[in-house]
């Protein structure tokens, strides 16, 4: 399991929605959820080639974001079935 912090343009451009997509297509479970200090962050959990393509997406993200950073590490929480958007913190 995997906690992503996504830095740049990443809010009101759609990641959170592209993010579950992707999450979705791969099997993941996790959650996506923006942050007060702009950027986004993610818990996702799943076959590790799965995770592995999800975190080369991320770095990516949708169109009409611009992903200056991924910080990645390993998380510790428990997730529950599927993959969904969460409150902002």
């Amino acid at each position: 399991m995997k906690r992503l912090r996504i830095r740049g343009r990443v809010q009101g451009v759609g990641y959170r929605y592209w993010a579950v997509g992707q999450a979705r297509a791969l099997g993941l479970r996790g959650w996506v959820r923006n942050r007060s200090d702009g950027s986004v962050e993610v818990v996702a959990a799943g076959p590790g080639n799965a995770l592995d393509i999800f975190i080369v997406a991320c770095r990516r993200g949708p169109r009409a974001a611009r992903v200056e950073a991924v910080d990645i590490e390993d998380a510790d929480e428990t997730v529950g079935e599927g993959f969904a958007e969460i409150a902002t913190l």
